[in-house]
């Protein structure tokens, strides 16, 4: 997902709306050591039979990507996230 610019209101309210709690950090000690200071976690009614998804990556992009991709193997209605970007 080529994300450029991302209206993250709106994406999490989507979310939200499909019954996803999100949680997204970045962390400046992993980004200062030039880790992966992307964490994307999410959970709730709308991850289906799984706990939780979590992803991290080194940059917003990927780490969106990485969770949705989980995501979308939920059952649900996932096509909108490809318009998000």
């Amino acid at each position: 997902m080529g994300m450029q610019e991302i209206d993250v209101r709106r994406l999490m309210e989507k979310l939200g709306r499909s019954g996803v709690t999100v949680l997204l950090k970045i962390d400046e000690e992993r980004m200062a050591k030039g880790g992966e200071p992307w964490t994307l976690l999410m959970s709730g009614p709308g991850v289906g039979g799984l706990e939780y998804i979590r992803a991290e990556s080194s940059s917003l992009g990927d780490c969106l990507e990485q969770g949705f991709a989980q995501l979308r193997t939920c059952p649900g209605d996932w096509d909108w996230l490809t318009e998000i970007a």
